[in-house]
């Protein structure tokens, strides 16, 4: 296809040529009823003109009969541009006047009537005119009219420049079509390219963005957020089997390893019950990472089927301390709470929950405090501000540095070379999903020592101004008693 060709086929072109058709309708029905009301105009001082001058010439005959009317029409034909007259006695005789002839049986029908005359100048009847004929008493027949060149060449010069302007407009539109059309074509060929290379399976090209913030670079600015998002889901997929065919090696290896060493030296039932209850254990272990994944995909495509609603996080977080206070005590740590007596969240409560567990979990796990270290190990507060609530759960530890604050919200990503504490690496990515499909943000900060994990949530809007008031309430602790080193 050529270049022409792939122009008169673009859709701006076609649009183009939509809009020409309708403004060229439109300039030949406003021309046209221009020049016919300018017509219509025109006739209408003709006739008054004529009108008058019958009314005139009628006095005339009234007061000094035809003799003064003849003597008045003489001397009217004699003047510059002067109307077209005529008098005819009873038989059709030309007495006085301008009009050499006239066609046949004009003068037998009174009143007003467009009609041809030549005259005593002319050897044609080739000209128009509007006359009125007036039968006076006695017989005769009195004649006024006016020529209708000039009416005439208003028309016509009126329709020349209607046929002139539509074809300067069919001239410019079509030019100015196909420049817009060319400026449209080039602009999506460059994205049909961009696309064709993102298509091969290069995500790094986006579309081009002009700059001009019109309906092109608005899709173009989506699309290249769509492709972001898009490249982003295709890493996190191979990272994925990658941490997959790494991480569930060994568990799975292991699991084999002890269905065969069972098979190998079980010698009695109790053997083979230990032995299924390790495998279990493992598989059990598998399970959960298994569902953590699940989880996580189906929160990072929006599709968790849990429902949203408004509600209390204050219970939630005490359930979840509860729960964790023992395990806490335990690891020789402690948990203090820090909240308002009242934090309304639009959300999910089980998931909001399972949220706040992971990052419990890790905390107990990764950043407990040294024995020497007096203070909470722990802690978990909340605070609240015009537009979103925030969740934070602190940690004493060794904390997490800079450089790898983003790279821990990865699946499987665990800052233990050795992988010797217990966990899959999927808690921190988890809590990151859910928090994505609450519209929220999470972020980890420095506590000096230890880490800091802020959970930014969309408040509730109907209660958004008693949170703030509740912010200042009194607080609670839980505190669990510190397990001495051993």
């Amino acid at each position: 296809m050529t270049a022409l060709a792939k122009l008169f086929r673009t859709t701006a072109f076609k649009l183009s040529l939509v809009y020409l058709a309708i403004f060229a309708i439109g300039s030949s029905l406003v021309i046209g009823w221009t020049a016919w009301n300018v017509r219509r105009l025109v006739e209408q001082q003709i006739r008054a003109a004529i009108e008058a001058e019958i009314k005139g010439l009628s006095e005339q005959y009234a007061q000094g009969g035809v003799r003064r009317l003849v003597f008045v029409v003489d001397r009217r034909t004699r003047q510059p541009g002067a109307s077209l007259y005529l008098v005819t006695n009873f038989q059709g005789l030309r007495i006085a006047g301008n009009v050499a002839a006239l066609p046949p049986g004009v003068l037998d029908n009174p009143g007003a009537a467009e009609t041809a005359y030549q005259r005593d100048d002319s050897q044609s009847m080739d000209r128009h005119a509007l006359a009125r004929i007036f039968v006076l008493p006695g017989g005769f027949r009195l004649l006024v009219g006016r020529d209708l060149e000039d009416r005439d060449t208003i028309y016509s010069v009126m329709g020349r420049a209607l046929i002139t302007s539509l074809m300067l407009l069919i001239v410019f539109g079509t030019l100015g079509g196909l420049f817009v059309a060319r400026r449209v074509l080039r602009r999506v060929d460059a994205m049909n390219a961009s696309a064709q290379t993102i298509m091969h399976g290069d995500f790094s090209g986006r579309l081009p963005v002009a700059g001009s913030n019109d309906e092109l670079d608005r899709l173009a600015v989506n699309l290249n957020s769509m492709i972001e998002r898009i490249a982003g889901l295709m890493d996190g997929l191979k990272q994925v089997s990658d941490n997959i065919a790494h991480d569930l090696k060994t568990p799975l290896t292991r699991l084999r390893a002890r269905a065969e060493q069972a098979l190998r030296t079980a010698e009695n039932e109790a053997d083979h019950r230990a032995a299924l209850e390790k495998v279990i254990e493992e598989s059990d272990n598998l399970l959960r990472i298994f569902n953590a994944l699940l989880m996580i995909a189906r929160a990072e495509a929006g599709s968790a089927s849990a429902p949203m609603e408004n509600f209390d996080m204050v219970p939630v977080i005490r359930d979840v301390v509860e729960m964790y206070e023992p395990v806490a005590e335990d690891a020789g740590a402690s948990i203090a709470v820090n909240i308002p007596a009242q934090l309304n969240i639009f959300g999910n409560r089980e998931l909001l929950g399972q949220t706040l567990a992971n990052l419990l979990d890790n905390a107990i796990k990764h950043g407990l405090a040294s024995a020497a270290e007096q203070q909470a190990a722990i802690s978990v507060s909340a605070q609240t501000t015009e537009t979103a609530i925030e969740l934070i759960v602190a940690d004493r530890g060794a904390g997490i540095p800079g450089i790898e604050r983003e790279r821990v919200f990865d699946r499987f990503v665990r800052l233990e070379n050795s992988r010797s504490t217990l966990g899959s690496g999927l808690g921190l990515s988890l809590a990151q999903a859910i928090v994505r499909l609450h519209k929220g943000t999470i972020r980890i900060e420095d506590n000096q020592p230890g880490a800091r994990i802020v959970i930014s949530l969309p408040a509730s809007r109907p209660v958004l101004a008693r949170n703030i008031q509740d912010e200042a309430s009194v607080t609670g602790t839980v505190t669990s008693v510190e397990k001495s080193a051993a």
